[in-house]
């Protein structure tokens, strides 16, 4: 009966992830509202806090941020086998279908109508993820500290072309120090105080 249960839940790890594969275009980051639905609002999974610290990490770890997240969540859900199905089943829809397209993409991409859909794609995917944007927004930036690092990161990346790993891990350094002089003030003053 238990055995069962499990297959059951690796079953619905893995087309849980292979539906998200299968119906999100423009790579990991056009993911991130497909997941957040799916992960965190229908099966409560993971919580919009997981989700944005398993992008972060997954934008500072080496391989493809939606696999990175995918092998994350079906980790936290299922262990080390979660984490494998789950990675199977991002992959999955995208290997067959550029398995099937690969032939096809060089005879059929010059045609109007195929440009005419990947663009209409294309904006779908910028509305989804400034959606995304703004939710993450209000739950990540908190005080002034965290609103001048997205401002900053923004523009070093935006206007000034500095490569995203640097950007991510100059402010995991900045978060480390000022939080290690918060927590030297606090002890501090608590010494002080007794």
């Amino acid at each position: 009966m238990m055995k069962g249960k499990r297959i059951r839940e690796y079953a619905e790890i893995f087309f849980t992830f292979a539906k998200i594969g299968l119906f999100t275009f423009g790579g990991g980051l056009a993911m991130m509202p497909m997941l957040q639905k799916e992960l965190v609002q229908k099966r409560g999974w993971i919580t919009d806090e997981d989700l944005i610290d398993y992008y972060a990490i997954g934008q500072s770890t080496p391989g493809i941020v939606a696999v990175n997240v995918s092998t994350f969540a079906g980790y936290r859900r299922m262990g080390v086998a979660g984490g494998i199905i789950g990675t199977c089943g991002i992959v999955f829809p995208s290997l067959v279908i550029i398995m099937v397209l690969a032939g096809l993409i060089s005879s059929v991409s010059e045609y109007p109508r195929v440009q005419d859909a990947l663009d209409g794609i294309n904006v779908a995917v910028a509305a989804l993820m400034t959606s995304v944007l703004v939710r993450f927004s209000k739950k990540t930036v908190r005080s002034l500290f965290s609103a001048l690092m997205m401002l900053v990161s923004f523009c070093l990346i935006y206007f000034l072309d500095v490569p995203s790993v640097a950007v991510i891990i100059a402010s995991v350094t900045a978060g480390v120090i000022i939080t290690a002089v918060r927590l030297h003030k606090n002890g501090a003053g608590h010494g002080g105080q007794s």
